[in-house]
């Protein structure tokens, strides 16, 4: 891997750990802004939000922009979103510096993931992409712990500003390693790349990405009540939980990238099934505390091993946009992270329990199986259709040198020598109509 990709997953470090460190500093953050803690929570929801709108809104606002320059403006407006933050005079401010920071991030991971594509082999993109969310895996393991222990001994304002000063040594990469990526010859256009919208894998793939994730995070989300309540743990044990999910995630990611190059497919389907089994075995042993332990771990790998795969496989299908593709993905993940976290308050608001989010999001990576098996048909077809092609225009190139060849368009011989070479026996039988649809409009290849 080149070291500029690298840089983009130390940058990726610095804005998974804003993103997800507030879960563990909203009491205090409650307090100090005389607001409840639900609230508070608003201020996760906002970051969120702000993903899934700004990504697709960026990339189309920066498509004809230098990569380069796009990411250092980007991660610069981001750190200054974290200055602004721990500055932040009250509430309202606040929640507007998340707003701009989500925006920014947005706009970075779905441009990097386009430069970590570029700088690399086709045959290694997972490898690549799995570097970014390595990025995101650290920040799970030690950015968000480390932001709890800050707002916990310095107050919450801490780890804002060390969120700003490991996003200026981001930048400080940036500027030194990303190289300057010369934009198409042809412009692209907006019309152009808006047209993979209307091919059905790529929408499979956003519709997979998001129950994927999910699925996980309709869990995740509510992983410390699970613990203390269900599983019986006391409160310090939380954090040490989430640290193992995070190596778990880390160690899947790892994993996952390296193997998702040769078996996309095989590490799509592998990595939902292990996750949904891992999320129905939570639901139905979160009581024993040594067994919820060991399947949060679990559940970091499955989760996160098929993470690079995911991104890949939108990027393949959408090769015609990549700037989008990456945006795409974005906003399909960060809907996940949306709609998992709410549909599982609403299990719990029925008086369902803790555990039962754990059954909802198997439900919905389940669902995601299916979205796979149906990308797969899909492609199998589309290999299948290119042969059938490939192999009627070696028919032509064969009916030409045997004199098959009738007057009129080269189209219209193509189309009757492709019918000969279906059914190799009835080729004797055909001139005769050849002849008499000579004179007809020439039909194209």
């Amino acid at each position: 891997m080149p070291k500029a990709v690298h840089v983009l997953g130390l940058s990726v470090f610095s804005l998974g750990t804003s993103e997800f460190m507030l879960s563990g500093l909203l009491p205090p953050v409650a307090d100090d802004m005389g607001v409840s803690i639900p609230q508070a929570g608003l201020l996760i929801s906002a970051f969120a939000i702000g993903m899934v709108v700004g990504a697709p809104f960026l990339a189309v606002a920066t498509l004809r922009l230098p990569r380069r320059t796009t990411l250092i403006t980007l991660l610069t407006v981001f750190a200054l979103g974290q200055v602004g933050g721990a500055m932040a005079p009250g509430y309202g401010f606040l929640f507007a510096t998340r707003v701009i920071s989500a925006l920014a991030c947005a706009g970075f991971w779905a441009v990097g993931a386009a430069v970590a594509v570029a700088m690399v082999p086709e045959n290694t993109r997972a490898r690549a992409l799995s570097v970014l969310i390595g990025g995101l895996s650290v920040a799970n393991v030690v950015g968000v712990p480390a932001g709890a222990f800050l707002g916990e001994h310095f107050g919450w304002r801490s780890a804002f500003w060390a969120v700003g000063g490991m996003s200026a040594v981001a930048l400080v990469g940036v500027v030194a390693l990303i190289p300057r990526i010369p934009l198409p010859e042809t412009r692209p256009k907006l019309r152009r790349e808006v047209r993979i919208y209307r091919d059905r894998r790529v929408l499979l793939a956003i519709g997979t990405i998001a129950l994927s994730a999910g699925g996980v995070f309709c869990t995740f989300s509510y992983m410390a009540p699970l613990l203390t309540e269900v599983a019986g743990l006391g409160g310090n044990w939380v954090p040490t939980v989430l640290g193992l999910f995070g190596i778990g995630a880390l160690i899947g990611t790892t994993v996952g990238g390296r193997v998702a190059d040769a078996h996309l497919f095989g590490v799509l389907l592998a990595g939902s099934a292990a996750t949904t089994v891992c999320l129905v075995t939570l639901a139905f042993t979160a009581h024993i505390p040594a067994a919820a332990v060991a399947v949060s771990f679990l559940l970091g790998v499955s989760s996160f091993f098929m993470a690079p795969a995911l991104n890949a496989r939108l990027f393949n299908v959408a090769a015609a946009a990549p700037t989008l593709a990456g945006a795409t993905t974005t906003a399909a993940f960060n809907l996940g992270n949306t709609s998992g976290p709410w549909i599982g308050g609403r299990v719990i608001d029925l008086g369902w329990g803790f555990s039962a989010t754990a059954l909802a999001g198997a439900a919905m990576v389940a669902l995601s199986i299916g979205a796979i098996a149906r990308s797969l048909r899909l492609d199998r077809r589309r290999a299948a259709n290119t042969r059938l092609v490939t192999g009627s225009e070696q028919g032509v190139e064969h009916g030409v040198e045997h004199g098959w060849e009738r007057t009129g368009s080269d189209g219209a011989a193509a189309a009757d020598v492709a019918e000969h070479t279906k059914d190799p026996a009835a080729a004797p039988a055909q001139p005769a109509r050849a002849e008499q649809e000579s004179t007809d409009t020439p039909r194209g290849r």
